[in-house]
């Protein structure tokens, strides 16, 4: 449909938009949004926090913290608030950023249901003593550790022989990695020899967790990087090492799966139930995989597997001790970060299999999850929703059990909110741009609202109709203006 004919439209396109009227709609745009969240949090039965902090390009340190919250028929996770910390970045000051949130938009802290972190409870710092503080204003508020933090913790523990072949894999990598001109003539190396990448991964420590990528890399290319390393340089013999290169195939083969499992439990609504089902799962992996060490079969990692092939050869039982040890290892370091316990809350996963009482339930929910459970059409619905949105859509029907599946629910199981607001920040805020206010921009770009437009347009005329002089409100309310730059 066309609104204006040419003679307007050459009129719009001659009109320049001053150098702040973008980030002014940028921060409308981002003011409706907080509005519209904080509305939904004064409604809200309860919330549930992540919080973390970085510093940015400019060196200012800067805290995120997401909150979860039930909205309608749905649980809903967006960004609370992107601020710089002015002064030293302490636990304290922390708490007192987002303590002036809440009291500036009355938020009351008792909805607060639980505090996730990458701080654990043994650990002491400025996170840890911000979570303190939270709790101590919430009392009813628990706090959590992130679970892919304990994961990544729990595999960082390996025999000895197999840790030093993976300092020595980071150490071959980096060499070449840290002289942009290796880095190029590997490239022309590899293009000249037909290889399938021309490139190493860059392996960095924070990244440990995608090392299985890196360890691939690097062992794909054993062959070119042996033409390619000087003699001198001392590591060059373990690329002739067929035992050096035996334990290189199985950490890149194991450090793949625990990278895909990693990846699994990331993403947006996981619960406490989707990263423990994931961890069950790795911890009966690992078993079997020891078992099948034992006896000599290595299917399970096919980067070892088709090395030996390759080789015509058997796996040392030095080898093969190393390997069952490190798996063993693994399952029992896991089962300590990740321990075994009795679910009080298992009702809420799956309350069609309940067929006695449950502990953490008094006996007027119970009755309540019975009639639940005796519903034809509800059965139906746990079907086709997701375990969030199938509790949220009983509030109504039945109020007081699914507000308790509700608050079991809405805590983070990890920080994976954070790490990826963190990306966003480091790519909107660079050092060409380090005086960038990024907390709109962050606002926009990571919260699931959508901004309402007709209201911040009627905002917008309201304080120019009341800014303005009476002979010039007809000019501002002509069809033409609204388009303009306000």
């Amino acid at each position: 449909m066309r609104m204006f004919d040419e003679q307007y439209s050459k009129k719009i396109d001659a009109v320049q938009l001053s150098n702040s009227t973008v980030a002014r709609r940028i921060k409308d745009l981002a003011a409706d949004i907080e509005e519209e969240l904080v509305c939904r949090l004064k409604i809200c039965d309860g919330f549930s926090l992540q919080l973390d902090e970085s510093a940015d390009v400019s060196g200012l340190a800067v805290l995120l913290v997401f909150v979860r919250y039930r909205f309608n028929k749905s649980i809903e996770e967006d960004l609370l608030l992107c601020e710089s910390l002015q002064s030293n970045a302490t636990g304290e000051e922390i708490f007192n950023c987002i303590n002036s949130f809440m009291q500036k938009h009355e938020i009351e802290w008792e909805k607060c249901v639980d505090v996730c972190s990458d701080a654990s409870r043994a650990m002491d710092g400025k996170i840890a003593e911000a979570v303190t503080l939270i709790k101590y204003v919430a009392p009813e508020s628990t706090s959590s550790h992130c679970l892919l933090y304990r994961h990544a913790l729990a595999v960082k523990i390996m025999p000895t022989s197999l840790k030093n072949v993976l300092d020595q894999a980071v150490q071959i990598i980096n060499y070449i990695k840290a002289r942009p001109h290796q880095s190029r003539l590997l490239k022309i190396l590899c293009e000249e020899m037909g290889a399938q990448h021309t490139a190493l991964l860059l392996n960095t420590e924070v990244r440990w967790l995608s090392r299985g990528k890196v360890l691939v890399r690097l062992f794909e290319l054993r062959r070119e990087l042996l033409v390619f390393m000087d003699s001198a340089f001392r590591l060059s013999d373990c690329l002739t090492n067929s035992s050096w290169l035996l334990r290189l195939a199985y950490l890149a083969d194991i450090f793949t799966k625990l990278n895909e499992v990693n990846l699994s439990m990331q993403g947006k609504n996981v619960t406490v139930f989707t990263v423990f089902d994931k961890m069950s799962s790795l911890l009966r992996k690992l078993e079997f995989w020891a078992s099948s060490v034992e006896e000599e079969n290595f299917d399970c990692f096919p980067t070892l597997g088709d090395f030996l092939t390759e080789i015509n050869s058997t796996v040392d039982k030095d080898i093969c001790s190393a390997i069952v040890q490190h798996l063993r290892g693994l399952r029992s370091t896991l089962l300590k970060y990740f321990p075994v316990t009795n679910d009080n809350n298992a009702w809420v996963r799956n309350p069609f299999t309940v067929t006695v009482k449950p502990v953490s339930l008094v006996a007027r929910d119970y009755e309540s999850l019975i009639d639940l459970t005796s519903d034809s059409q509800v059965k139906q619905n746990f079907s086709e929703l997701s375990l969030n949105d199938f509790w949220s859509s009983l509030i109504q029907e039945y109020p007081s059990i699914a507000r308790r599946a509700v608050r079991v629910l809405l805590p983070f199981a990890t920080m994976h909110l954070c790490e990826t607001g963190f990306s966003y920040y480091a790519a909107t805020k660079t050092k060409y741009r380090k005086r960038l206010d990024a907390a709109p921009h962050m606002r926009i770009r990571l919260s699931n609202i959508t901004p309402n437009i007709k209201r911040i347009c009627d905002k917008r005329h309201k304080t120019l109709n009341k800014h303005c002089q009476p002979h010039f409100l007809p000019y501002f309310q002509s069809p033409l203006v609204t388009l303009l730059p306000l």
